[in-house]
């Protein structure tokens, strides 16, 4: 948790924390608890903080507004 809140490690941090949650999701799952969505869910809004604030993940996923 400490990487993702050190600007210079976000990326790892995320990615880190990504892969912890992954594994909360996975066990979830194979309990058959029906509890699985918080850990995604946690990680979209670890994924979504980031690319909010690093330019450079903005760079990598680029949202362009459609032309009306």
């Amino acid at each position: 948790m400490v990487l993702y809140l050190v600007p210079q490690t976000s990326a790892l941090g995320a990615i880190l924390l990504t892969a912890y949650l992954g594994g909360a999701t996975a066990t979830h799952v194979a309990a058959g608890e029906v509890q699985w969505f918080f850990p995604v869910i946690m990680g979209v809004l670890v994924w979504g903080g980031l690319f909010m604030r690093d330019a450079q993940i903005r760079a990598l996923i680029p949202f362009r507004k459609r032309a009306s």
